[in-house]
C-alpha cells in the first residue's frame, strides 16, 4: 500500500510503498477512503508535540479518516453490526480503558491512551488497523469519505465546544455566541453555533474577507474582519451590528494569545470562552475582570465517541455543510506546506483511488 510516512521532525514525509499492516482478532482493516489535513498533522511534523509526545518513527500521520471495512478480525462482536463492506468513520482518541475519564467515555483526554496517527497507524496510508470499538458505521446515501472524514475532528472538536457552552447556560434568544477564526475548524463551528445556540444571533470573527463569506455561507448573521483592528475597534464594530458591543460565548478555533486576549476584551460578564483551538502556547489574559465579571474558561480537547456520533447523526440528516479540497497523495508535502501558512478555504482532504 502507498503510505506517507514520518522519520523526523522539520523534513517531507516520505512516500513509500509498504506491507498492508496485518489486524487483531478485535480489529477491523479500514480500506480508506478519505484523510483529513488537520494543522496539527503539520504542527507534529514541525515538531509542536515534540516535548510531550514520544513518537516512534517512522510514523504515518492522518487521524481525520472514513473509508470501507476490507476485513474484520475474528473476534469482533455481532453486536456492533459491523460488516465487510459498511462505510465508516474512525474515532481517533483511544483509551487505556482503565482510568476514569475513559469511564465516563472522555478517552480523548485519557492520560495513557493514544491517537489515530500520532503513533499509531493514521489515515496518511491507503489500509489502516483499527479496533473495532472505535469505528462507528455511517448510513449508506449521499455522504462520502472525503465528506466525513473531516467530521471526525474538524467537524468533531467546535461540536464539543459547543456543548461546554450550552452547559455554561450562554446561549439563547437575546444572546450572542462568536466564532474566533473560520478555518478547518471554524466553519463547522460557525454552523454548530447557528444549530445549537437556540436562537442566538452567531457572529464570526477572522482575517480573510474569503473565509468570512464562507462564515456566512455557513449560517452567521454578521462578520467582523479583526485584521489590525484594536479590541476597542473590534467592540465598536460588534455594537454597530448586533447593539451590544459584547458577546456572551466564544469557541475560539485559533488558540492563539492575541485572539485569546481580544476575546476576552469582547467577553460580557458571566461570559463563556472556550479554547478549543492550538495556534499558540500561552494563555494571558488580566486577572481582575476575569475574576470580578464572574467569567469563565473552558478547554475543550476533541471529542469523544457520543460526540462524534451525534455529528455523524446531523451529517446523515443533511444539516452540515461541507467546504473540501480534495488532494491528491503525490501532493501531500506541498499541502502541509500550505496548511502551515494557513491557504485552504475549507478542509483539505487526501483521497485514494
Amino acid at each position: 500500500m502507498r503510505a506517507a510516512r514520518m522519520y523526523g521532525y522539520k523534513q517531507p514525509l516520505r512516500l513509500e510503498d509498504i506491507p498492508i499492516p496485518e489486524i487483531g482478532p478485535d480489529e477491523v482493516l479500514v480500506k480508506v477512503g478519505a484523510a483529513g489535513m488537520c494543522r496539527t498533522d503539520f504542527q507534529l511534523l514541525d515538531g509542536y508535540f515534540r516535548s510531550s509526545l514520544d513518537l516512534p518513527f517512522p510514523a504515518t500521520p492522518g487521524h481525520e479518516v472514513s473509508g470501507w471495512i476490507e476485513k474484520m478480525g475474528s473476534a469482533v462482536p455481532k453486536d456492533l453490526g459491523l460488516a465487510e463492506g459498511d462505510l465508516v468513520v474512525v474515532e481517533g482518541c483511544w483509551g487505556d480503558a482503565l482510568c476514569r475519564q475513559c469511564h465516563e467515555g472522555n478517552e480523548q483526554i485519557c492520560a495513557h491512551g493514544s491517537w489515530a496517527g500520532f503513533g499509531p497507524h493514521g489515515g496518511y496510508a491507503e489500509y489502516m488497523p483499527v479496533k473495532a470499538k472505535h469505528v462507528i458505521r455511517v448510513a449508506q446515501g449521499e455522504l462520502t469519505p472525503e465528506m466525513l472524514a473531516p467530521l471526525t475532528d474538524a467537524g468533531l472538536t467546535p461540536y464539543r465546544g459547543m456543548k461546554k457552552l450550552a452547559k455554561a447556560g450562554v446561549l439563547g434568544p437575546g444572546r450572542t455566541v462568536a466564532v474566533m477564526g473560520v478555518g478547518g475548524l471554524g466553519a463547522y463551528g460557525v454552523q454548530y453555533a447557528k444549530l445549537l445556540s437556540g436562537g442566538a444571533l452567531v457572529v464570526a470573527l477572522g482575517r480573510s474577507d474569503d473565509k468570512l463569506d464562507l462564515a456566512v455561507r455557513n449560517g452567521a448573521d454578521h462578520t467582523i474582519n479583526i485584521a489590525d483592528k484594536s479590541v476597542d475597534q473590534v467592540r465598536s464594530e460588534l455594537e454597530q451590528l448586533t447593539g451590544r458591543p459584547e458577546v456572551d460565548g466564544i469557541i475560539d478555533c485559533v488558540g492563539a494569545e492575541e485572539t485569546i486576549r481580544l476575546g476576552f476584551g469582547l467577553l460580557a460578564t458571566e461570559g463563556a470562552f472556550v479554547s478549543v483551538g492550538l495556534v499558540g502556547n500561552r494563555i494571558d489574559i488580566p486577572l481582575f475582570p476575569f475574576v470580578a465579571r464572574e467569567q469563565s474558561y473552558h478547554g475543550s480537547f476533541w471529542g469523544n465517541y457520543n460526540d462524534l456520533t451525534e455529528v455523524i447523526a446531523l451529517a446523515e440528516r443533511g444539516l452540515i455543510k461541507h467546504s473540501i479540497h480534495k488532494v491528491a497523495f503525490d501532493d501531500i508535502n506541498q499541502s502541509l506546506e500550505r496548511l502551515g501558512r494557513g491557504d485552504f478555504l475549507g478542509r483539505a482532504v487526501i483521497v485514494y483511488d
